[in-house]
């Protein structure tokens, strides 16, 4: 497993841009896979898809989960990581990137937090929760940046 890659989840939030400086810190100079995740079809296009001519939402989705992706890539490799960019669609979130870690052989996974707690975690749901409870691998899951300020 040492050769094997980590698994950097990435939608290009701030959570997701600390998930991967955070990794290069840890883990300088190792092999990573960029990993965004969209949904296979959004709210909105679900009334598109009543239409006659529908276009391909899951292609048109994980396109766009790849140029996201790629983003990520960037900034990883930037940081130090020898990296490439990996997209799919899959509902719910969590469920891609276990199959993703899954097909990499992943040595591990990495994973902002958006930080949410009680109510709000329950009603939002936690995707970085979900993969840790069903990776079957090491999860790191990455907390928030904190601004603390002198008292």
């Amino acid at each position: 497993m040492q050769d094997a890659p980590i698994l950097i989840c990435y939608d290009d939030t701030a959570g997701a841009r600390h998930a991967i400086d955070t990794a290069a810190t840890l883990f300088p100079g190792c092999s990573a896979v960029v990993l965004d995740v969209a949904p296979p079809l959004t709210v909105a296009e679900s009334y598109a898809a009543l239409t006659a001519m529908t276009p391909d939402f899951e292609e048109l989705n994980t396109e766009d989960a790849l140029s996201r992706a790629q983003l990520g890539t960037d900034l990883a490799r930037r940081k130090g990581l020898r990296a490439e960019a990996r997209a799919d669609a899959a509902n719910p979130t969590w469920d891609g990137v276990v199959e993703a870690a899954n097909d990499i052989d992943a040595a591990a996974i990495v994973i902002g937090s958006r930080g949410l707690t009680g109510a709000r975690e329950f009603l939002k749901g936690s995707v970085s929760h979900e993969v840790a409870e069903h990776a079957g691998r090491p999860v790191m899951i990455v907390p928030p940046v904190r601004n603390h300020q002198s008292s």
